[in-house]
């Protein structure tokens, strides 16, 4: 027996034996410390048992107050804690409540109006080895809350376990009994009857959006021409400068990162860091209260309303970047806020060993979507932000763990099957991040119809081959025009295919080209976050340079990423300031620094190099809007419909001839790319077919000049140049027309975009 097997014999009895103590000794639902303090009397009638969360509203005598429903199965007692104003001094009156029906503990306060701070503490067994976490000297958050008030902070106090024990394998069985209602946010109740009748939904269809993905406080937070009371927040996007950026741009929808109500890491808390992301939810109602200019009792609930309304008039849709798949509270060591309180054997998945949480998502949990409690939470959530909060699709952070069943991954699970049949949600944008951590978590083209994926294979491909990385282009074929080998199964068109080079996860465009390694070390983490597989080429230079000819090389190369981009059929994804040369400093994974780091810097717009930059990036979205053939519904067939043998797309080699099947498999760094507009599938509004004109375009990565022969008929008699990034400036009108036949020079990196003329 190896000496980890003897100490492990040895220390099985013993612990056996504190676990039966501890057990024994934690069963009861005895209150905490100080829990029966004084209180005053608050009636309080049955209610009823929906809807979930504080609803104010009219009671049986015409009284106004709130009804109050929270599930909590397997609890022994519920009370509700009401108090009477913000911060750690305001007094706190309890109410039990005695009325459950189907596992949802319910009651009407009659006078609670809105604006009324409130949290609960949930009664029962104190059995970690089994799963049960009851507490009730922990302040829990309401799951339903529409507004939070208060930020998360973690000191010891709200952790259901003794956080600091001097044993830390088996701190979270020590029930911790001090009071967390000093220390914790409490929800707030908020009517508003908003019925949005003055609203008009852009309702943009796939295949025409163009997606910009942004995060609300670090694209407004430096902006000079917002207010400063309005940077960092909704109404900060709200306001005309920040729309105006976007219509100039002319993306049709913004993508936020995480606004429900999130909480930071005690890690980072402890580094004077915080999340800045926001990818750790713990209120899937709330909007994030840091992030509104109107205080936090309420009203960030219309703030939030009112910025999307300013966007839905400039006609761009607001999609939500969402985290079902875990929360806040992180594993067993993690700290008690909300449903680990409620019920952690009810909301989370636990392992075998019910100490343990089964974690698919990195994040210490993971939401055990298959119970009907679970699913309820998340599709209510989705719901309420559609039909009340007025959002127009969601992005789904590591989709594949809502899909997973008991524990593989499942495209016929509960979560995929609500969805699909949900009158709501299935007329919503659904965007999946298709991996997660587990076994079995990798899923991109897996999802069904309907659902769109970040297609991360697109990413990988366009970067490799303008680092010169690809050994040959037949991933790079099927990356260009619409992904049909991952997306054309489950009659799925191009516009399951969410194309994208950078993301907010990974180096910015601008440290794509300048650095070849991470660089995180202001995470505090040793450089060891953040991957290590970024595909980046630093033009020559590690970082900043003074070198012109790299600066230019750079330049460049992010003008031949941004054309790849939004030529390739697909949905294009741009990040917020990647069209100005936005830089982190070669941080990889700034998802900590809310700082200049993490901040869209505007300056950059007054630079003429990022300047031009700018304009390419809306010269070529202008294009896409104003072409069909660049944002096609369906997948090109190849095949040639018409009598003088004209296909709809095909591809060239420098020679100017068609590429045989040998041409796919050899090395390469010069592709030629024809998109026919004459054979476009489908018909306009009125029934009409859809035609356009055709393009050419040519991607050359080599570090050489290339002479590129432009084929001839039935494809075209001349061609213009429309787009050549080897120009610092773009001239508007077409550039110089060349027979076809003809040779032309392509410079070495350079794009080309030709329109085809007969």
């Amino acid at each position: 027996m190896s000496s980890a097997a003897e100490q492990e014999a040895v220390q099985q009895p013993v612990r056996e034996a504190e676990r039966r103590e501890r057990a024994e000794g934690a069963r009861s639902t005895r209150p905490a410390a100080g829990f029966d303090g004084p209180r005053r009397p608050v009636p309080v009638w049955p209610g009823a048992p929906g809807p979930l969360g504080a609803c104010f509203r009219a009671g049986p005598d015409g009284t106004m107050g709130t009804n109050f429903a929270l599930w909590a199965g397997g609890a022994e007692a519920v009370e509700l804690c009401l108090f009477d104003g913000p911060g750690p001094g305001s007094v706190e009156t309890r109410v039990r409540l005695t009325e459950p029906t189907d596992e949802i503990w319910h009651g009407f306060v009659p006078g609670v109006l809105p604006g009324q701070r409130y949290g609960y503490r949930v009664h029962g067994r104190w059995d970690p080895w089994t799963g049960a976490r009851w507490n009730p000297a922990k302040l829990l958050l309401d799951p339903y809350a529409r507004a939070v008030d208060g930020d998360f902070r973690l000191p010891a106090e709200v952790y259901g376990h003794v956080r600091d024990w001097p044993e830390q394998h088996v701190a979270d069985t020590v029930r911790d009994e001090r009071d967390s209602a000093p220390h914790v946010p409490k929800g707030v109740v908020v009517h508003d009857d908003d019925d949005w009748a003055d609203d008009h939904r852009p309702q943009t269809p796939w295949a025409d959006s163009v997606i910009y993905e942004l995060h609300v406080r670090g694209f407004t937070r430096l902006h000079p021409e917002i207010p400063e009371e309005l940077r960092g927040t909704y109404a900060g996007l709200a306001h005309p400068a920040a729309v105006g950026h976007l219509l100039r741009l002319g993306v049709t929808a913004v993508e936020l990162l995480p606004v429900q109500q999130f909480a930071h890491e005690d890690h980072l808390l402890r580094r004077g860091l915080s999340n800045h992301w926001g990818y750790n939810s713990i209120g899937y109602f709330a909007p994030h209260a840091a992030y509104a200019a109107s205080g936090t009792a309420g009203r960030q609930v219309g703030e939030f309303k009112r910025m999307v309304r300013a966007l839905h008039s400039a006609g761009i849709e607001v999609v939500l970047d969402v985290v079902y798949n875990h929360t806040a509270e992180a594993g067993e060591l993690g700290p008690t806020l909300s449903l680990k309180g409620i019920d952690n054997r009810g909301y989370y998945r636990l392992q075998p060993d019910a100490r343990r949480y089964t974690d698919y998502t990195g994040c210490g949990n993971t939401l055990h979507v298959v119970r009907p409690q679970v699913l309820r939470l998340i599709t209510d959530s989705l719901r309420y932000w559609v039909t009340e909060m007025g959002v127009d699709g969601f992005r789904f952070d590591l989709a594949t763990a809502l899909a997973r069943s008991a524990h593989d991954v499942d495209m016929f699970s509960p979560f995929l099957a609500a969805v699909a049949q949900d009158p709501v949600l299935r007329r919503v944008k659904l965007i999946a991040e298709p991996w997660d951590l587990g076994p079995g978590g990798y899923r991109t083209g897996g999802f069904p119809p309907r659902w769109a994926e970040w297609n991360d294979r697109y990413r990988d491909a366009v970067r490799d081959f303008w680092r010169g990385a690809l050994p040959d282009v037949r991933d790079l074929g099927y990356r260009l025009s619409g992904s049909s080998d991952l997306y054309a199964r489950g009659g799925r068109g191009p516009s399951a295919s969410v194309d994208f080079v950078t993301a907010h996860d990974g180096f910015t465009l601008r440290d794509l080209v300048s650095y070849d390694r991470k660089h995180n070390e202001a995470n505090g983490e040793g450089n060891r976050d953040g991957s290590d597989d970024n595909r980046s080429w630093n033009c020559g230079a590690e970082g900043e340079t003074d070198d012109e000819t790299v600066q230019a090389l750079r330049r460049r190369q992010m003008r031949n990423l941004l054309t790849t981009l939004l030529v390739s059929t697909g949905v294009p994804m741009l990040v917020a300031g990647d069209e100005m040369g936005r830089t982190q400093r070669g941080n990889n994974n700034a998802y900590c620094q809310d700082n200049e780091t993490g901040w869209v810097d505007w300056t950059l717009l007054q630079n003429p190099g990022w300047r031009a930059l700018f304009e390419l990036t809306s010269r070529l979205i202008t294009l896409r809007r104003r072409h069909p053939v660049l944002r096609r519904r369906a997948f090109f067939s190849g095949h040639a419909r018409a009598a003088d043998g004209l296909r709809d797309l095909a591809w060239f080699t420098p020679r100017g001839t068609e590429m045989a099947e040998s041409d796919w498999y050899a090395p390469t760094a010069t592709l030629g790319m024809y998109l026919s507009g004459r054979d476009i599938p489908g018909r306009d509004e009125r029934g009409a077919p859809v035609t356009d004109d055709s393009f050419l375009a040519v991607l050359h990565a080599g570090d050489r000049p290339v002479d590129f022969v432009l084929p001839g008929p039935p494809w075209a008699r001349r061609y213009e140049v429309i787009v050549d990034t080897s120009r610092e400036e773009q001239a508007r009108a077409p550039g110089p027309a060349h027979p076809s036949g003809a040779a032309i020079t392509v410079p070495a990196r350079c794009a080309l975009l030709l329109k085809a003329v007969d």
